[in-house]
């Protein structure tokens, strides 16, 4: 007991650690010799190797599997998703609220469209090619340059007054705003047999509210009548069009009353693009606040 409660001086536990890092008595080296050093040093080397190279088959065998172009498994959504520029996100959802009268309030969602539209403009869209029939662009092959799939320009004077050309405010001065309608991409998607897709903005009525009681919104649709030219589907993917810029759909509203918030939901209309999931609510539309005073 006396032995075990022995306090050794710091001379001797130096005197022990070297003792440990080198042994001239058993030519041991932390606690090993040199050949069992050598020994245990190529079990883990060939140990990792192995590893290695189950690691790298199994990633050769999953990547010769896999479709560059087309995802193995894609989103659960029937229907893509539908955005809003400018969009602007407050406690509550998308929310755009601005002062006519004041310039600071708007000028900032103004820049917003105007920085989206630059990615539409000609030298952006160079690689891309004019589609002028309205049917889908099916293409088998991929006879683009650097083995891709053509993509169709989308010329950003259709959007017309909402272009940004005419009216570098958007129409947000007059009180009368832009704004531009973007379906997400799916792969491989077709959005209806033969008619185009467009949208339909509207003031959203509940069951509780007489209908004659609220007036229509009026919208003025850019290009005419709100539609995605067919021409645009389908979309075979980033790596196979990486040049593709998604079609738009620009509605001005006109009758918007001032100093009063109101709910606007635009609404995809196709065959094959639903807008009831209660689960997303940006699934085939969107719907946001706006607000304009004066």
């Amino acid at each position: 007991m006396a032995a075990l409660q022995e306090k050794k001086t710091c001379s001797q536990r130096m005197e022990e650690f070297r003792h440990y890092c080198w042994n001239p008595d058993t030519g041991q080296m932390l606690g090993r010799t040199l050949s069992r050093w050598v020994w245990i040093s190529l079990y883990y080397v060939g140990f990792y190797v192995v590893m290695t190279g189950l690691f790298a088959l199994c990633i050769y065998t999953l990547m010769r599997t896999i479709d560059p172009y087309t995802p193995d498994y894609q989103d659960q959504l029937k229907s893509p998703g539908v955005t809003l520029r400018p969009d602007v996100y407050g406690e509550k959802g998308l929310q755009i609220f601005y002062n006519v009268s004041d310039n600071k309030t708007w000028t900032d969602l103004t820049n917003m469209l105007h920085k989206f539209l630059a990615a539409y403009s000609p030298a952006a869209q160079k690689a891309n090619i004019n589609c002028p029939l309205e049917r889908y662009y099916f293409q088998e092959s991929f006879d683009a340059p650097n083995h891709t799939k053509y993509s169709c320009k989308f010329p950003v004077d259709t959007l017309q007054n909402c272009s940004g050309l005419i009216d570098p405010n958007f129409g947000f001065e007059e009180g009368k705003p832009c704004f531009i309608i973007k379906m997400n991409r799916i792969v491989n998607f077709l959005p209806s047999n033969s008619t185009a897709p467009r949208v339909d903005c509207t003031f959203p009525v509940s069951p509780q509210e007489d209908h004659n009681d609220t007036p229509p919104l009026e919208v003025e649709y850019y290009p005419p009548n709100g539609t995605f030219s067919l021409h645009y589907f389908p979309y075979y993917g980033k790596k196979a069009q990486p040049q593709y810029r998604n079609p738009l759909v620009a509605a001005k509203f006109l009758n918007i009353p001032k100093n009063t918030e109101v709910v606007i939901v635009c609404k995809i209309i196709a065959e094959y693009v639903t807008f009831d999931n209660p689960h997303d609510p940006y699934e085939g539309k969107v719907e946001f606040k706006l607000k304009i005073q004066k």
